[in-house]
């Protein structure tokens, strides 16, 4: 990829700007180099000589390309080229539909496992992937909620003791300690407990 660097970096805004109005018009064969031109612009801030302030209103006006596929084009280049280095033949041969499946997995993978699901993805077809990223995902997903379960039930445990009375109790006396609290303030910290909970048993399961 060394030779096509240098070939954008040597490129003008101008030059940049045509390329990727003629690379978008074969995306499947040229999605490498359109992530690139697209991952360029948006980190230099390009689009505001175009007279832009947002990198997405700049490729819906300019290309009639919607924001979202622009950011799926310069995730894939900046997670697979420039983060990993796997080889152009690779990511061509791989395609952009099966690139833009795993990259969300790949993304919050360590290294050897990154590796693993771009050999995935080249070995098995599209169909095939989607089901096994989605079982993957229900796994994960069921997984922590068991967590949660265990978290919740532990909780309840301690203060059904605590307040020494049953469960349908204790939710009428939880309402009464919640009653005049600021739903603004809980639900800020629920949400950071909730991160941190999650990160946390996240970080468990990695180790």
């Amino acid at each position: 990829m060394q030779s096509n660097y240098a070939r954008t970096e040597n490129m003008s805004p101008d030059e940049k700007f045509r390329a990727v109005a003629n690379l978008k018009e074969n995306l499947e064969d040229n999605f490498i180099s359109l992530g690139q031109l697209l991952s360029e612009i948006k980190r230099s801030k390009l689009y505001r000589m175009k007279g832009y302030e947002a990198f997405r209103d700049f490729v819906e006006a300019e290309y009639q390309l919607s924001s979202s596929l622009a950011s799926k084009l310069v995730q894939v280049f900046d997670t697979f080229i420039e983060e990993m280095d796997v080889d152009e033949a690779t990511i061509k041969d791989i395609g952009f539909d099966r690139l833009q499946m795993i990259r969300p997995l790949v993304a919050k993978a360590d290294w050897q496992v990154r590796d693993e699901w771009v050999e995935l993805a080249g070995e098995m077809p599209t169909k095939d992937l989607r089901e096994h990223i989605k079982e993957i995902r229900k796994k994960e997903k069921e997984e922590n909620l068991d967590l949660k379960k265990v978290f919740t039930d532990q909780y309840l445990e301690r203060m059904t003791a605590i307040l020494n009375c049953s469960r349908t109790e204790l939710n009428f006396k939880l309402a009464l300690y919640f009653q005049d609290a600021d739903p603004e303030a809980v639900k800020q910290v629920v949400r950071e407990r909730q991160r941190r909970f999650e990160s946390e048993t996240a970080k468990e399961d990695n180790n």
